[in-house]
C-alpha cells in the first residue's frame, strides 16, 4: 500500500473548503497563494480564470497534491472585480440587473512532479432588474465584501436570481463536477 495523498488546498475561501466536504475531502493543509490577481492588459475573461487558477497552483510550496482555482464574473469581455468598496459592489450590480453575466471557475491540480492539470466550468447566471431599495439592502447586507462581481450565490443574491445555466457549486467558487474529475485522474479514492 502506497503512502497516503496529501491535499493542500491553494485558498484561504471557506466556500472552497466546504464544497471539498461535499466530496468526500478535507484538506491536509490550506496554504493561500499569495499572488497578483491584476488581470493583463486586454486579457479575456476565460484566459484570465485559467491564469490565475494556474498561478495559484504554482505558487504554492507543499507536499502531494495542490488544488487551485479561481472564480471571475464577466458580463460580455468586461472582468468584474472582487468587490472591496460599496461603490465598486453598487456598480457591479447595476451593470449586472437584468442581465445575464458569465461565472468562470477554474480548478487547477499540481500533481507531486509539477504536472498540471486543469478544467474550466462556464456559468451563465441571469439577475432580475433590481429596484434600488433592493439593492440598497443588499449592499447592507455586507454579502458582496470581497467576492467577485459583489454578489455571493450562497447568500441572499441567490432570491434575486432569475435562471442559471451551468454549475451552482462552480459560481460558489469550485466546480465540483471539475474538481471531482481531476482528483479521480489523479488517483484519490473519491466514491
Amino acid at each position: 500500500m502506497g503512502a497516503p495523498l496529501h491535499l493542500t488546498l491553494a485558498s484561504a475561501s471557506p466556500r472552497r473548503r466546504e464544497l471539498l466536504v461535499r466530496l468526500g475531502l478535507a484538506p491536509d493543509a490550506v496554504t493561500p497563494a499569495d499572488i497578483d490577481e491584476t488581470p493583463l492588459n486586454g486579457e479575456l475573461p476565460r484566459a484570465y480564470a485559467l491564469r490565475m487558477g494556474r498561478e495559484k497552483a504554482l505558487a504554492v510550496t507543499a507536499p502531494g497534491f495542490v488544488l487551485a482555482g479561481d472564480t471571475v464574473v464577466a458580463v460580455g469581455r468586461r472582468i468584474l472585480p472582487k468587490t472591496e468598496t460599496e461603490a465598486e459592489a453598487r456598480a457591479c450590480l447595476e451593470l449586472m440587473s437584468g442581465r445575464r453575466h458569465q461565472v468562470l471557475s477554474s480548478v487547477v491540480l499540481r500533481a507531486p512532479d509539477g504536472t498540471l492539470r486543469e478544467r474550466l466550468n462556464e456559468t451563465v447566471v441571469r439577475f432580475k432588474r433590481f429596484s434600488s431599495e433592493e439593492i440598497a439592502a443588499y449592499l447592507a447586507s455586507g454579502e458582496w465584501q470581497g467576492k467577485a462581481g459583489g454578489y455571493a450565490i450562497q447568500g441572499a443574491a441567490e432570491g434575486l436570481i432569475e435562471w442559471i445555466h451551468g454549475s451552482h457549486s462552480g459560481v460558489m467558487g469550485l466546480p465540483l463536477h471539475e474538481t471531482r474529475t481531476l482528483l479521480k485522474a489523479a488517483g484519490f479514492p473519491l466514491a
